[in-house]
């Protein structure tokens, strides 16, 4: 990691922009929810590596909202930043916006929440910088971070006593 303790949010700031053919689209042409999330996946992953300065890891999709439809022919702007750093842990918010180039306008069309782990050689949790905000919009995430940094563990915990629950049921039946 170097001597750096902490980054601003706007150092892991990546941006993908894509238009939306019709082979990206269902049966109502509209955007295929899996093709975003595997977009949404992929500038997080790159957003986290630019924080952590390592390779990483997706610990977990936290949230995927889908606020608008995105049609064929929209441009679409993914928008990620680590928004929360804990010991090797990052919460990486992507802001899916659909740009209307003509109107000049831009509207919210979904928004995610991902966990990353940073990875050092030998594939094993490594520490990451602090992470602070700079702009109104980033200190409103970083303040509300550790609320849903609580959120999360309480589901990951669901999570893990379902899983026991169904290990479990599947030795009984």
């Amino acid at each position: 990691m170097g001597n750096v303790k902490r980054k601003s949010m706007s150092e892991s700031r990546s941006v993908k922009e894509r238009q939306v053919f019709p082979q990206d689209t269902n049966h109502l042409h509209t955007m295929f929810g899996g093709m975003l999330m595997a977009n949404v996946d992929e500038i997080s992953a790159i957003t986290a590596t630019k924080h952590s300065n390592s390779q990483v890891v997706t610990a977990s999709t936290d949230s995927v909202d889908f606020l608008k439809p995105i049609k064929t022919g929209d441009i679409v702007s993914y928008e990620a930043m680590v928004t929360y750093a804990g010991k090797s842990s990052m919460e990486v918010c992507v802001q899916i916006i659909i740009e209307d180039v003509v109107k000049s306008e831009r509207h919210l069309a979904a928004l995610s929440f991902l966990t990353f782990v940073a990875l050092d050689e030998e594939g094993k949790p490594q520490d990451v910088p602090e992470v602070y905000p700079e702009t109104q919009t980033e200190m409103w995430f970083h303040d509300t971070a550790p609320a849903r940094v609580k959120r999360r563990k309480e589901r990951r915990q669901e999570s893990k006593q379902t899983i026991e629950f169904l290990s479990n049921a599947q030795k009984i039946e």
